[in-house]
């Protein structure tokens, strides 16, 4: 299945680099420049992981107010049929335009959840604290999704409960699911080509790794309540065939987590929502929709 897939794989990712000549120019090291999280600190947030989906959500409260979204910025959004809320935490920038960047913080019933997806959720307020330093075109809107696991309840929820307007603002919806199982990874077979592209042109700036790996036959992800709204998006994890039956098994814990590729991960998202703003600011820029 694997073998399949890669082949499958191999030749879109070749095809979305190919595209790279007719983008803008690639950035240089000079030109995404900003001063991530250290370390310790999103050490720190990842072990935060203890406790069922309510207390996730609550965790997750307290290290967003932490890296300073309060007040106004952060709120609960409600979702039918479920306990927990999702957790919207906005950062505005100086045109209406918006980038959505989400992770579901519920888990699976076997294991911890710190692969899936603590992991993704953890790294929402890390992300949110170097964005926040930066001059933004566009504003942010960082999601933690509730239900993700009982059918991406939480964020079929959110999508299908944007106005119309507000659904056309957005520019890119980056999901983040199960990462630090190794290296970065891009789903391509569910992310936008433009966006693909950009992440292949961050990578090799930031001489940082980045391969695709598709993962259709596993499962969905958040991504898919924003494309069935025909937004554009790209969906960054860390499975291979070998890592797969970690998912859903008691295998899901913390040491699953190998460290260093997972704060790469992070640095290489802070660089690529930098380049995205900067980047897909112009409506030559944008992304078409899906």
């Amino acid at each position: 299945m694997l073998t399949a897939k890669t082949r499958s794989l191999s030749f879109r990712v070749g095809l979305c680099l190919s595209l790279v000549f007719a983008l803008p120019a690639h950035p240089s090291p000079s030109e995404i420049r900003f001063d991530p999280v250290k370390q310790e600190e999103v050490r720190r947030r990842l072990e935060s992981y203890k406790g069922d989906d309510g207390r996730r959500e609550r965790t997750l409260k307290g290290l967003f107010e932490a890296a300073g979204c309060t007040s106004e910025k952060l709120t609960e959004q409600p979702v039918k049929h479920l306990k927990e809320p999702n957790l919207i935490c906005s950062l505005p920038g100086t045109t209406d335009s918006i980038i959505v960047v989400g992770a579901h913080f519920d888990h699976a019933a076997n294991g911890s959840g710190v692969v899936d997806n603590w992991s993704g959720a953890s790294l929402l307020p890390s992300l949110f604290e170097v964005l926040k330093q930066q001059p933004r075109q566009h504003t942010f809107i960082f999601i933690g999704f509730a239900g993700e696991e009982k059918g991406l309840v939480g964020s079929e929820f959110y999508a299908k409960n944007l106005a119309p307007e507000q659904a056309t603002k957005i520019k890119a919806m980056v999901n983040m699911d199960t990462l630090g199982l190794g290296p970065t990874e891009v789903w391509v077979s569910r992310s936008h080509p433009r966006l693909c592209v950009a992440m292949a042109q961050i990578a090799q700036a930031m001489k940082l790794p980045v391969i695709g790996v598709n993962v259709d036959q596993v499962g969905k992800s958040d991504e898919e309540s924003f494309i069935q709204r025909k937004i554009p998006t790209i969906t960054i994890h860390s499975l291979t065939q070998a890592t797969l039956p970690i998912l859903h098994s008691p295998r899901d814990q913390l040491p699953a987590i190998k460290f260093d590729d997972y704060y790469n991960t992070y640095r290489l998202l802070s660089g690529y929502l930098i380049f995205l703003d900067e980047k897909f600011g112009s409506a030559a820029g944008e992304p078409e929709k899906h």
